[in-house]
């Protein structure tokens, strides 16, 4: 191969591109990962050059989902870690507040700005009129909602001392960038990080297996289910449902519960299991969200590291359940509308985020005045479990409806179908039009709601297995995510927030 044509193809490594973000499920990502794993290996004695290793390639990887805007994540970093040195140096508390002030000021001045200028300006332009201010064309940084959550954390965390700051900038800065969660969580505390950063490197053959376990299961849900369900179901439902019926309106709201289960849940999978390669441990971030028997339950299971982040750092801090009940329920409420927010500037997310927060706020009001309510779900009697499932499982696909849907005349069209034209006499023909979607949903809300003793015991027989079974186990998976893959890449669900 001529020089001019290497060196294009290594430009084209190294050049940002907007239309192709490098993410796990790409063939780009597997290449990159095992030349980085190669050095990271040679690396495993020198502790610091590791470290900066790793972050050179973190900072890579996030250039490559974000362009320049990998330097706000430096900035971050750098901000953050003077602040909690000023924190845990100052002479009182009421100094201690400005500063952590401080930080979370720049933090939420950051995601305010890239996240909610152009939605900000909607609600000027809807109060003062059309053309009071223009709008304007903000890339939102891949991930920025995850690492600016991080980074607060640490400094809250230093603050409330239950940590103390680092001393190296460049473990701090490990931590922040570390790539496997980088871009789409888990949400890692520092205090269950950091203490991992600098210990000797060790990968034991029950993390090996661990990791390669995580990686497939992900790359299934990913790959294979979500992706495929989403291009040839749910997109089509959710761009024009008036032209479907409600059953497949139905279908499609079901299809998509399913598709962003396992979109994040698969992302989250194979983020663990990298960094379980790397000889790291993340926190489990979904617990099987769907067999919850109440709401409450379910936001034990679903995106366990942001719903645990939002009742420490904010339920928390509005007093929780400590100011009597009705304070109780207002915390409850205003979280959930700050935690829908978090996930999009638009009226759709905070009406997601008002229904589970009166959820919530109903089902503790139910577990005050009811005997017995407080039992916990997974001891209830089978019969009120089952029927608790159902409840909760179209709660939240309800939910989904708002979350998914482009505008509120989508969602309303939608209901429509579904309470005005169902048309039952269709459901034959369109599940014999949509035979490998409707498969592929079967398939996976059967490995959604399999015992979780079977799931052990899959996961194990996985870690057991020789290290070539495991080769062989992840090259099937590679093969068979190619053959249902679209010509584009899909990025994960959660790139968007």
């Amino acid at each position: 191969m001529p020089m001019e044509q290497i060196a294009d193809r290594v430009l084209e490594l190294l050049r940002y591109d907007a239309a192709s973000p490098l993410i796990f499920n790409s063939g780009l990502f597997l290449f990159l990962f095992v030349g980085f794993a190669a050095g990271y290996l040679l690396l495993r004695r020198a502790t610091t050059l590791r470290i900066i290793y790793v972050i050179l390639f973190s900072i890579y990887f996030y250039y490559k989902s974000s362009g320049m805007y990998f330097l706000l994540l430096v900035f971050a970093a750098v901000s953050d870690y003077w602040i909690a040195h000023a924190i845990a140096d100052a002479p009182s508390r009421r100094t201690k507040r400005w500063l952590v002030a401080l930080s979370v000021a720049i933090n939420l001045g950051m995601l305010g700005y890239f996240k909610y200028t152009n939605f900000l300006i909607e609600i000027a332009n809807g109060i003062f009129g059309a053309g009071f201010l223009d709008f304007r064309n903000i890339f939102l940084p891949v991930g920025i909602s995850f690492f600016v959550f991080q980074s607060m954390s640490y400094t809250i965390d230093v603050y409330r001392g239950a940590i103390r700051p680092l001393d190296r900038w460049i473990d701090y800065m490990f931590y922040l960038s570390f790539f496997p969660q980088l871009v789409a969580g888990p949400i890692v505390r520092a205090r269950d990080f950091i203490p991992q950063i600098r210990q000797p490197l060790l990968v034991t053959r029950r993390m090996f297996g661990l990791g390669v376990a995580f990686i497939i299961i992900g790359l299934i849900k990913k790959a294979i289910i979500s992706d495929y369900i989403s291009l040839n179901f749910v997109d089509r439902i959710f761009d024009e449902p008036a032209l479907y019926s409600g059953f497949e309106c139905l279908m499609g709201i079901y299809g998509y519960a399913l598709q962003i289960y396992c979109d994040f849940s698969g992302y989250s999978d194979m983020a663990i299991g990298i960094a379980l390669l790397l000889g790291f441990r993340f926190p489990r971030n979904f617990d099987a969200p769907y067999k919850s028997a109440t709401i409450t339950e379910f936001w034990r299971r679903w995106h366990i590291s942001l719903s645990s982040w939002l009742r420490d750092y904010l339920y928390i801090s509005l007093g929780g359940n400590r100011k009597g009940r009705v304070r109780t329920y207002v915390n409850l409420l205003l979280t959930m509308l700050l935690g829908g927010l978090w996930h999009g500037a638009a009226v759709r997310f905070i009406i997601w985020g008002a229904l589970h927060g009166v959820a919530l706020a109903l089902h503790k009001m139910w577990m005050a005045v009811v005997p017995g309510a407080k039992i916990n779900g997974r001891d209830m009697n089978v019969v009120v479990r089952v029927a608790g499932i159902a409840v909760t499982f179209n709660l939240v696909c309800l939910g989904w409806l708002f979350f998914r849907a482009e505008d509120m005349q989508t969602v309303h069209l939608m209901l429509y179908q579904i309470f005005n034209n169902f048309n039952p006499a269709l459901i034959p023909q369109v599940v014999e039009g949509y035979k490998v979607v409707f498969g592929l949903i079967v398939l996976g809300y059967a490995m959604h709601f399999i015992p979780e003793k079977i799931d052990t015991d899959i996961q194990n027989r996985v870690v057991n297995a020789s290290f070539w079974w495991q080769v062989a186990l992840m090259a099937a998976t590679i093969w068979c995510v190619m053959q249902v893959k679209s010509s584009d890449i899909q990025p994960f669900i959660y790139f968007q927030f």
